[in-house]
């Protein structure tokens, strides 16, 4: 029975479109306990604050950080354990899994792609007022508007970027899907102990933090969030979940069974967020204006250009591919250069703009229904991709 656990759960990959259902179940569970969306851009950004602090610049006094909120450090804030998690949760699944191995970019391009890519994106993203995440897959069941405006500018960028990775000085000897492996296979092995020993003191500082008031103002809140990510690192790791992937092979293949997925995921999530407002807890809204427009284009390119959105740098990070690790320094690069900007433009492209909450607009279930309504549109827009693509794909014109 053992044998047959590990083997099935802990070693194999799991079936992307079941993952990401669980994912859209813990992101509903995550709201409802902690009260806030899982998102990571901008705690990524306030991390680029914090390194900028260390070396002298006075980074609370810009205005971005003023609209994202950065009070204390990581350690103390619900998105800082969180985050923190997501990368422990990647690390125990590729030990447990023995997949770890140490691999190089399989060329310069490779690593030009991955800096300029992750610094669009991560500019895009924060333009956007959130990722692949905070402004689609959690902001879409949040009832903003602006999330709907992001997810289509997204994937747009994304379609852009898919026919500017086929140009010839894109193109090298490595695949889309594994460009990152360069090294000849290694004898493979086995880490499967040090994954359940990082399991178990993560599960430990889980459940001190629970315990109450840690270091002072902190609250057991911050023990939920840090088990909330090390469980969202963990299946976006064995699921291998990638946004991008799952666009990207939307256009470039006709593959839409991830793609359907993360539609279904937020049909599941929407209900689940909207019976948590119901009861009293506000949703992440923000302005609809040329920020989301710009934004969201320029992430869905980046990503594409990068080969990995947040929730995939992330995970391939952890298994040991430098490429990126480099799309997540590129990430926090933009992000950090949208902060320093913002106020040179955020009134022209951002603050002038309406915050549009579907539920006030419509009226509690009207907003339902409407945000229902737009995920058939975007569930047919996929099922007509995927249609077209797999036709492209069979008469062989690429």
């Amino acid at each position: 029975m053992w044998r047959h656990f590990k083997e099935s759960y802990l070693l194999k990959f799991w079936n992307p479109f079941y993952a990401i259902l669980l994912l859209a179940l813990l992101s509903t569970y995550y709201f409802g306990i902690t009260g806030k969306h899982w998102a990571v851009t901008g705690e990524f950004t306030r991390w680029g604050g914090g390194i900028l602090e260390f070396f002298g610049v006075e980074v609370r006094s810009w205005e971005y950080f003023g609209v994202i909120g950065y009070k204390g450090s990581w350690w103390e804030r619900v998105d800082g354990v969180m985050l923190v998690g997501m990368f422990v949760g990647a690390l125990i699944a590729t030990l447990l899994a023995s997949r770890f191995n140490l691999t190089m970019p399989a060329s310069k391009m490779r690593m030009t792609q991955a800096l300029i890519g992750g610094i669009i994106a991560g500019f895009g993203a924060r333009l956007g007022m959130g990722c692949n995440l905070a402004s689609f897959f959690t902001g879409i069941p949040q009832f903003s508007f602006h999330a709907w405006v992001f997810t289509f500018m997204s994937i747009l960028g994304i379609y852009v970027g898919t026919k500017v990775i086929q140009m010839p000085f894109l193109q090298s000897k490595a695949t889309l899907q594994k460009g990152a492996f360069v090294s000849k296979p290694k004898e493979k092995r086995d880490t499967f102990v040090w994954g359940v020993a990082l399991l178990v003191v993560s599960l430990g500082v889980v459940a001190w933090l629970m315990q109450g008031d840690s270091y002072g103002a902190k609250k057991s809140v911050l023990g939920v969030a840090s088990l909330f990510g090390l469980a969202f690192g963990f299946v976006i790791a064995r699921g291998q979940i990638c946004f991008t992937s799952a666009f990207r092979d939307l256009f470039l293949l006709g593959r839409g069974m991830v793609a359907k997925a993360i539609v279904l995921g937020m049909f599941i999530s929407t209900l689940g967020i909207f019976a948590f407002i119901m009861l009293g807890l506000p949703p992440k809204i923000t302005w609809v204006g040329l920020n989301v427009v710009f934004g969201g284009f320029l992430f869905g390119f980046g990503i594409v250009l990068a080969g990995g959105c947040e929730c995939g740098w992330l995970y391939r990070a952890m298994r040991g591919q430098v490429q990126y690790a480099i799309v997540g320094v590129g990430n926090l690069i933009g992000s950090v250069l949208l902060a320093y900007s913002w106020d040179w433009y955020d009134e022209v492209l951002a603050t002038s703009f309406p915050k549009i909450n579907l539920l006030e607009s419509f009226g509690n279930y009207g907003g339902l229904f409407v945000n229902y309504a737009l995920l058939m549109v975007l569930l047919v827009v996929v099922l007509v991709i995927e249609k077209k693509e797999q036709e492209r794909v069979k008469k062989g014109a690429f």
